[in-house]
């Protein structure tokens, strides 16, 4: 129903415009189909966002920081910082880090009001990123967290998959590179700054990136040199401490 509404306010031409928010293949589309009638189009579309830890981060801040950037509403979420580059002198400590966070929140039904991660949103979604939990491991990624769709007791009738967090990934891998939309972290190491700029850019996708650190030169050469339409501080998404209503907001 969606789709056949979307194309059809795209092409009429009493439609002065649309705004859209969703992934890159619906945006191309709807970019075509608006050119016969020369339609405004504003689009907000999917990313792979990159999200920064240096060493000299608050690293108490950066753990929840980078975990709700992708766990909160189940990943489903376009600037998600799905990307997780941290500094190579932190990154075992940090990726276990969030991988224990992402362990502790609470999987369960999006109406209890105890509940910190939902469902996904349909059969649809979970196959898919399901899907991609398989090539992750087939790729040679590492889960130290989640990596596998919760089907036991109350999860038994839903669409539910854990946090989860990869390590061992690699820029060329799949999951590094195709958007997922789920709660599923690719944390890769890397060294200098020069580098983690151009590891950040390399994507089709540039909505959105996170930095931290608490070197302000550091953080200005990030926010120049990413290639983001929104580049967060010691922040990505103004991310929410996870409570009883993180999955519902």
């Amino acid at each position: 129903m969606g789709e056949t509404a979307g194309a059809a306010l795209a092409a009429h031409p009493g439609v002065d415009k649309v705004a859209f928010t969703g992934s890159h293949m619906t945006g191309q589309l709807i970019v075509k189909a608006s050119a016969g009638n020369l339609k405004r189009v504003s689009l907000e579309l999917g990313g792979k966002s990159p999200d920064i830890v240096f060493a000299d981060a608050d690293l108490e801040t950066a753990v929840p920081g980078a975990g709700m950037a992708v766990f909160a509403n189940s990943g489903q979420i376009c600037s998600a910082g799905t990307r997780l580059f941290v500094e190579r002198s932190v990154y075992d400590e940090f990726v276990g880090r969030v991988a224990d966070f992402g362990k502790g929140l609470r999987v369960g039904n999006g109406l209890d009001p105890d509940t910190q991660i939902g469902p996904l949103v349909s059969e649809q979604q979970l196959e898919r990123v399901t899907s991609y939990l398989s090539i992750a491991r087939q790729e040679g990624a590492r889960a130290v967290a989640g990596g596998e769709q919760l089907t036991e007791g109350p999860f038994a009738k839903g669409f539910f998959v854990p946090p989860t967090v990869f390590a061992d990934v690699r820029d060329d891998m799949r999951i590094a590179q195709e958007e997922i939309f789920g709660p599923v972290i690719s944390a890769i190491p890397f060294t200098d700054v020069e580098e983690v700029i151009r590891r950040g850019n390399a994507t089709t996708f540039g909505l959105g990136s996170g930095v931290w650190t608490r070197n302000v030169g550091q953080a200005h050469r990030l926010a120049k040199g990413l290639r983001a339409g929104s580049v967060w501080i010691n922040a990505i998404r103004r991310w929410i401490q996870p409570s009883r209503s993180a999955a519902t907001r």
